[in-house]
């Protein structure tokens, strides 16, 4: 499973870096985000944007305070 930590990229760069990955990826596959929020814009932004982005199976779950964990799954 591809995963990216995006707590250290700058906020501008890390959607266009998200969206490179996972256009990189094959279907079926899960693109794991670390991240220091739920990333509810950007499943918004997946879900309208990504046809082959799977929203109903997508799962985020908060692991600390400043620590998220969210799958976004490929068809």
């Amino acid at each position: 499973m591809p995963t990216l930590d995006v707590r250290e990229i700058p906020p501008p760069e890390r959607h266009p870096k998200i969206h490179d990955t996972f256009a990189e990826m094959d279907s079926g596959e899960v693109l794991e985000i670390v991240n220091d929020h739920e990333p509810k814009p950007l499943f918004y932004e997946m879900q309208a944007e990504v046809e082959a982005f799977d929203a109903d199976a997508y799962e985020a779950e908060r692991e600390g305070d400043a620590k998220f964990v969210a799958r976004f799954p490929k068809k």
